[in-house]
């Protein structure tokens, strides 16, 4: 009967209008948000890195507030940030609030090519004005954006009202090369299963580990041969993938050329088996002790009775 009345109290609690509610508690300094710790390390990398000359700031929909745009701006000069709105976010249209989505359905884009990280021609619906954003207190570039194939709009919204439109789409393109980073760190170097340590260190150390991997890559001698002649770097994983199978060739060379062939392949079949052992799976329960696993009929009066209670 406890807790079914704490739960009481949480719903009554849920219900109680927003004006009643005890006010927010001040945000402990020591545990910033994302974004906050996002314009940190972009003032960082302005300080340190002040001759790389920053165009725009591409951004994921965490980072769509008003807030997040003017300061990122101004850390570079006042350039162009873009980002993404929800679709229920509301703008200015006729003198009243309406949401984006509702906006767009009076004024549909048309059919445009677009470039892709300035490579691939896709064609995509795109709309788009210079609107009032109601969280934002101030007029944005708002566009509509669904590439063919796709059911939903998104909506990004710009800070600088004087891009053209096929220019901030296309710009915020780029922001999916974050997303090839996290692919090379987790599938092709491993780094996701690997990381043991937690926290800071765990994630700032193996972010380093991964940096120095990608500057060992630019020292293959094809991918230096790609970036002396001015043409598209290689992949990190099918670098890594040619260098593996380098590295066979190079065993296979050196065990046809050892005076022992045998004796030296035997010793590298006693490491393997050193290092690479088996480990048992948990997924499969055998001898494992799983309880009774079944109603007891000792109890089934005591669950009637709960049941008929409640």
């Amino acid at each position: 009967m406890a807790s079914l009345a704490t739960a009481r109290r949480i719903v009554e609690s849920a219900r109680c209008a927003k004006k009643k509610r005890p006010a927010k508690p001040a945000r402990n300094p020591a545990y910033p948000t994302k974004a906050e710790i996002v314009l940190t390390l972009l003032e960082q990398f302005k300080f340190v890195h002040s001759y790389i000359h920053v165009k725009m700031v591409a951004a994921d929909a965490l980072y769509g507030t008003g807030d997040f745009l003017d300061k990122a701006s101004a850390i570079f000069g006042g350039v162009q940030v873009v980002s993404q709105v929800r679709s229920n976010q509301k703008v200015g249209f006729r003198n009243k609030l309406i949401s984006v989505t509702q906006y767009f359905q009076y004024y549909r884009g048309q059919v445009q090519e677009l470039k892709i990280r300035g490579g691939e021609l896709v064609k995509a619906d795109v709309g788009s004005a210079r609107l009032y954003v109601e969280a934002h207190e101030k007029k944005r570039f708002v566009i509509a954006l669904k590439y063919q194939g796709e059911q939903e709009y998104r909506y990004l919204v710009a800070s600088d009202l004087s891009w053209r439109t096929i220019d901030i789409v296309q710009g915020y393109t780029f922001r999916w090369l974050a997303e090839v980073f996290f692919e090379d760190w987790k599938l092709y170097q491993g780094w996701g299963q690997l990381t043991k340590q937690l926290d800071d260190d765990g994630s700032s150390r193996s972010l380093i580990l991964s940096l120095l991997l990608d500057h060992c890559l630019l020292a293959h001698p094809q991918q230096l041969a790609r970036l002396e002649n001015k043409l598209p770097a290689a992949t990190v994983g099918s670098l890594l993938e040619k260098t593996r199978v380098e590295s066979l060739l190079n065993f296979i060379n050196s065990l046809l050329a050892a005076d022992n062939p045998q004796q030296k392949l035997a010793r590298l079949a006693k490491a393997v088996e050193e290092v690479f052992q088996l480990a048992p799976s948990k997924k499969h329960l055998v001898n494992k002790d799983l309880g009774r696993l079944k109603p007891s009929p000792s109890l089934f009066f005591r669950a009637k009775a709960a049941l008929s209670a409640g």
